[in-house]
């Protein structure tokens, strides 16, 4: 009884993960000017089985972006759960940093539906909320005021931000962490360089993808006996390929995979069409 508690609780842990993973990324900020847009499909799926699809778009202007992404289940999945969710963010650029200004995510299955609403301003949570209210949680660790500053979004983390001029594809680049706050849990990524692979998508990228290690640690917002947290904790074979969006010096996610006990959970692009895109020309021209 308790392994098939664990599994369920597992499960539904590592697919939340992915998708905070997702929009989970980041790194040193770009130089500004940088303009550039991505629109993307994925698949996903658990030990091999397909268990979802989405979509992901992507504008980065000199002065401003935004992020939005939608999904749901798909395959033997939808015929269990028949769930679905969207997400998006904006913000602004300054001084070659983005910075999130909004986050909005909502999901939904046949038993409920929630949405997460989380206000920043230069990496402070303003306001977060949850709707419905979920019940008060004595377990939970509390999310303290200082666990509010220096966090990204989890869609503006989705982007890792590479500084200076140098190789996009530089083991440095992996070598990074970042602070998210998903409205319900404060946690750090940490990457480590794995590896340099090419990939290539039924439409749009082929070429080489940057891999990182990703290794998962929950601040506060959690409760700590949970097993599917200690699990993710102890994991040390969670991995991320990243892909450049041209005109920029932004990486994202083209692939993810997170071991579980029912198998792999992987995410990947099935088309990833990224383009550089025209700067507005100037008032004086």
């Amino acid at each position: 009884m308790r392994t098939a508690k664990f599994k369920a609780r597992c499960k539904t842990c590592l697919l939340s993960v992915s998708t905070a993973l997702l929009a989970a990324l980041a790194a040193a900020p770009p130089p500004a000017a940088a303009q550039g847009r991505l629109d993307a499909q994925y698949e996903a799926s658990l030990a091999g089985i397909l268990i979802g699809r989405g979509a992901w778009r992507i504008d980065i202007a000199d002065d401003q972006y935004a992020a939005a992404a939608q999904g749901g289940s798909s395959g033997i999945l939808k015929a269990f759960s028949g769930g679905s969710g969207s997400g998006s963010s904006a913000g602004k650029v300054v001084n070659g940093q983005l910075q999130p200004s909004g986050y909005t995510a909502t999901t939904s299955t046949s038993r409920k539906s929630e949405t997460i609403r989380i206000t920043l301003a230069g990496g402070v949570i303003k306001d977060s909320s949850i709707t419905p209210e979920p019940p008060p949680d004595n377990d939970r660790i509390p999310i303290t005021e200082a666990h509010r500053r220096g966090v990204v979004d989890p869609m503006t983390g989705s982007m890792m931000r590479v500084s200076g001029t140098g190789d996009l594809m530089s083991a440095e680049v992996c070598r990074t962490a970042t602070a998210i706050f998903d409205g319900r849990m404060r946690y750090d990524l940490k990457f480590d360089f794995k590896r340099i692979e090419n990939v290539k998508a039924e439409k749009g990228y082929r070429g080489p993808a940057l891999v990182c290690a990703v290794y998962f640690t929950p601040i506060s917002g959690y409760i700590a006996d949970r097993a599917a947290i200690k699990y993710l904790m102890a994991q040390r074979d969670m991995e991320v390929w990243l892909v450049p969006i041209p005109g920029t010096r932004v990486l994202v996610p083209f692939k993810m995979k997170i071991p579980t006990p029912l198998g792999n959970a992987v995410l990947e692009a099935t088309q990833f069409v990224a383009a550089a895109t025209p700067r507005a020309a100037s008032k004086g021209q």
